[in-house]
């Protein structure tokens, strides 16, 4: 009821209202580079979570005028965080056009939407949501009896938490290590060096289904990131599966298998801590180790598993889903 009072309140705001969202998003190039690609054309109206392009990022690794060789450093995925319409810095943009570090790229004009990201309201949603469950549960508690003062208030709130200090803990030492391990760039390079490898083995069909499995489950140990993985790898095997005749719904099918199995296993996801203070609330001495080794027997069924459904799914002929298909054209 009181998510549903919250929700008619978010309806209600009137769309001039400033606790809305200003409307439009601008796109920069983070560092000196170029466009890789690009999925909209100037106007096009886009939804909210879309592709718009991806902008290859490098440096300068040699300062001779005779021989410039730029290294790539990144990939940098556009995606829109609300609905509307794309607007190009520049008449002439086009995969391939460089960019300096911060020159912008595109804006996007959305349709002021409350939940959208940069919306106020949206900017408050942790204050807002702590309001919404703190009043009901004070009025609650001194009505049933449990709170007497404010002491037994502040108390309960105090045993709530202390459950959450191995998680503060734990979680601050797993920023430090995800930052370290992301600036290394160790990830990408296992995951780019992977795609090319299975690329290089030309595959029948099915195994390199599988082998985009196996890859992603693999690379998904290193990069915690559902999108920076699917950035990384999809621009090589897209291109090649639809070669053979296989659609990009059925890589991202194979995808979404590899990456979601080892999900569990793998200490860079970031609600990891989280799972781990759950399990000690029943075996107090859990810890990651623990926690791997108890849910790898799982990993290996659910990759084996949901490989065969994917592949029988493909045999069979069932839809992926709407207007997917499993070949290409």
């Amino acid at each position: 009821m009181l998510l549903g009072i919250a929700g008619l309140f978010a309806w209600t705001i009137p769309q001039d209202s400033p606790m809305r969202s200003p409307g439009t998003t601008a796109f920069e190039a983070s560092g000196e580079g170029m466009i890789h690609s690009l999925y909209v054309d100037d106007g096009d109206t886009v939804d909210v979570g879309q592709e718009l392009g991806i902008i290859q990022i490098f440096h300068l690794q040699s300062e001779n005028e005779d021989q410039l060789y730029y290294e790539p450093v990144r990939k940098d995925t556009m995606m829109a965080m609300e609905e509307g319409v794309i607007h190009f810095a520049k008449p002439d943009l086009r995969e391939g056009s460089t960019l300096q570090a911060g020159e912008m790229v595109a804006t996007l004009q959305g349709s002021r939407d409350v939940t959208a990201f940069d919306a106020p309201v949206m900017q408050s949603i942790v204050p807002l949501i702590f309001l919404l469950f703190v009043i009901p549960g004070v009025i609650y508690g001194f009505l049933a009896g449990t709170f007497k003062n404010s002491q037994d208030m502040v108390g309960s709130m105090s045993k709530a938490m202390g459950s959450m200090a191995y998680y503060i803990v734990m979680a601050f030492f797993c920023a430090l290590f995800i930052d370290a391990f992301g600036n290394s760039n160790i990830g990408t390079l296992i995951a780019l060096k992977g795609a090319g490898f299975l690329e290089s083995l030309a595959l029948p069909g099915a195994l390199t289904i599988v082998g985009i499995i196996v890859l992603t489950a693999v690379v998904n140990l290193l990069v915690g990131s559902a999108s920076a993985k699917w950035a990384l790898i999809s621009p090589i095997f897209v291109p090649m599966l639809m070669g053979i005749g296989i659609s990009p719904d059925l890589t991202q099918a194979a995808y979404r298998v590899g990456d979601s199995v080892s999900n569990i296993i793998t200490p860079l996801l970031p609600y990891f801590p989280l799972v781990v203070v759950f399990c000690q609330r029943y075996v107090k001495s859990t810890g990651i180790g623990t926690l791997v080794s108890m849910m790898l027997p799982y990993f290996f069924i659910f990759m084996v598993t949901w490989s065969i459904f994917l592949l029988v799914y493909w045999w069979i002929g069932i839809p992926l889903g709407l207007q997917a298909s499993y070949t290409f054209p």
